[in-house]
């Protein structure tokens, strides 16, 4: 049977001859009609929203999701990012959940707080529950203000603040194109009273009785009518500081832990677990909403500094964050930026706060469904239908290995930032007996139909998950062993020898007087290219080292003396 073996986050070590199809190649380049995929999204990660309206609001039901929907390219085509123009049109909807007015009290209260008076289950933009999206004028659909709550049909009492969406796109002759399902985040998990802090939401009324005009009577209140609020779009009272410049300054006095339970005690929340990215569980990176944002206080004194709320927020672009190449749009943020081909940031990172993988198995749906793998969508057949090689977004590099052949003793070493294509198409990728390549990429490894490794030699991809390509030093030429249980460097001037070789675990490093002299430094490298072992060598000319818990496969031993490095490789059976 043919497959093409495709290495997604893993490492495996292979000599044995690989098989893939030519005509699953052909039909990925060139589909005889034309096929799509919808991509959707929330735009903030989560959006929180009162669930009793009686008394004050500081959010109504307000949801959002956007769509692009592309048809794929070929290798002759680039792919289309489809506009309203084009006759498609995007419907929405949430299985299991398609009825909000029995779960909140917001429409009894919607003509008080905002001036409507709206029919059960329609949210203040018009929108319902499902429906059509609408086609923005460039590239893109959106629906905003979908009244959705945390609670779905079946469990009407029991939160879910991941529910997923189900996003499907027609031609203009209702022909289903494509689907897909995103997470459309909510939920009520304001903890003004239920983390203690507060006695009731009159009792934070009630605080504002020497505001003069403010009647704590005239309930239920809209924080927003006299705080200006941009999320909102609400201007607020002149001479009222914003919202958030008024809660995150009172709060700072108190709220100052320096973690991410400050934040989580009004943003959701302690069970939500709004923030949860990639770059929540990144080692020695941003672990807490303060790496970002700042502290509580500062959030605050920085609106009374001229900051903007929620036009102005940190950068992706930010030198102490990911750089200039990852830069938003000029003048946008994140959420509203766009780049490669037209897409937005998020239809390949995912959502604010949730950015790519998540450590919610939901959030990463959508991609797994579209390329196998979560994380960014960064599987480039997916919207091109084929692997194009050269440089993509932020540089990424796809590389094809093809017609290609290891020879006895030699090393090769591949990488890609993004993906790398192992033969196909007719052509060959081959490693003979005594030769060893190694593939090394950022996303993705595809050996396809063409791929072979005759006994003896070496195959070995793996996808890098600490950013080292192939740093891992070239080995010398070798030469078969000699009776002795020595493999020679094929070098007179070698100042070094490893024996026996191929090893079970143990092997001696004979060092050579003449050749080496001063400080001698021995360092051993895994499959991998990670350093296993750092070791100053001093005394006798000969040093036992063992790499007995290891998995069989190539190393590399380095010498450094002085101004010389040398490098041999040896293969542990």
């Amino acid at each position: 049977m043919k497959k093409v073996f495709n290495l997604i986050m893993s490492g495996v070590l292979f000599s044995v001859i690989l098989f893939a199809s030519a005509t699953e190649l052909k039909a990925q380049s060139a589909p005889l009609t034309p096929q799509y995929i919808v991509v959707a999204w929330n735009d903030l990660g989560m959006h929180c929203a009162n669930l009793d309206f009686s008394t004050m609001c500081i959010l109504p039901p307000f949801n959002n999701q956007k769509a692009q929907v592309i048809m794929k390219g070929s290798s002759t085509s680039l792919p289309v990012v489809m506009n309203g123009s084009s006759g498609v049109y995007v419907t929405y909807e949430i299985p299991g959940n398609t009825q909000s007015a029995t779960k909140t009290n917001f429409w009894s209260y919607s003509q008080l707080l905002f001036g409507v008076t709206l029919a059960p289950n329609m949210g203040l933009a018009g929108f319902g529950m499902s429906g059509t999206m609408v086609p923005d004028v460039s590239n893109y659909y959106q629906v905003e203000g979908i009244p959705i709550t945390a609670y779905p049909d079946a469990t009407p009492t029991i939160p879910d603040p991941y529910q997923l969406t189900l996003i499907k796109a027609y031609s203009s002759t209702n022909q289903l194109l494509a689907s897909t399902q995103s997470v459309i985040p909510v939920s009520h998990e304001i903890n003004c009273v239920s983390s203690g802090c507060h006695a009731s939401e009159l009792a934070i009324l009630n605080k504002h009785e020497k505001v003069t005009g403010f009647n704590v009577n005239n309930r239920p209140i809209f924080c927003a009518t006299c705080h200006s609020d941009n999320a909102l779009g609400m201007p607020g009272h002149a001479g009222v500081p914003p919202f958030s410049q008024v809660i995150h300054e009172k709060h700072g006095e108190f709220i100052r832990t320096g973690t991410s339970d400050d934040c989580y005690k009004s943003h959701p929340g302690p069970n939500t677990q709004c923030w949860r990215d990639v770059m929540h569980s990144s080692a020695g990176g941003i672990t807490k909403c303060q790496d970002c944002h700042g502290s509580v206080s500062n959030v605050g004194h920085s609106i009374d500094s001229g900051r903007n709320p929620w036009l102005q927020e940190p950068s992706c672009g930010a030198t102490s964050c990911h750089g200039p190449n990852y830069a938003e749009e000029p003048g946008k943020l994140f959420r509203n930026s766009k780049g490669h081909g037209g897409l937005f940031c998020s239809t390949c990172h995912g959502s604010p706060h949730a950015i790519l993988p998540t450590g919610n198995d939901r959030d990463n749906v959508q991609n797994i469904a579209l390329q196998g793998f979560s994380g960014t969508l960064s599987d480039c057949s997916v919207c091109h239908g084929y692997m194009p090689t050269g440089p993509g977004p932020h540089g990424i590099l796809n590389v094809a290995v093809q017609n290609t052949t290891i020879v006895n003793a030699q090393t090769k070493c591949y990488n890609a930032t993004g993906t790398l294509m192992v033969a196909g198409g007719g052509t060959t990728m081959a490693v003979q007996n005594g030769g060893s390549a190694t593939f090394i990429a950022g996303k993705k490894i595809s050996f396809f139909d063409g791929t072979s490794a005759s006994q003896g030699g070496y195959l070995h991809g793996y996808i890098t998950t600490s950013g080292q390509y192939c740093t891992t030093p070239a080995a010398p030429q070798m030469e078969s062993d000699n009776g002795s249980g020595i493999v020679q460097v094929n070098s007179a001037s070698s100042s070094f020898r490893v024996y026996p070789n191929p090893t079970t675990g143990k092997f001696m490093v004979a060092l050579s007087d003449e050749k080496t002299t001063g400080k001698i430094l021995i360092e051993i490298f895994g499959m991998q290219g990670e350093k296993l072992i750092s070791r100053e060598l001093s005394g006798t000319s000969t040093h036992e080292f063992e790499l007995l818990n290891r998995p069989a496969g190539i190393y590399y031993i380095r010498l450094i003396s002085g101004n010389q490095t040398e490098t041999m490789k040896i293969i542990k059976q």
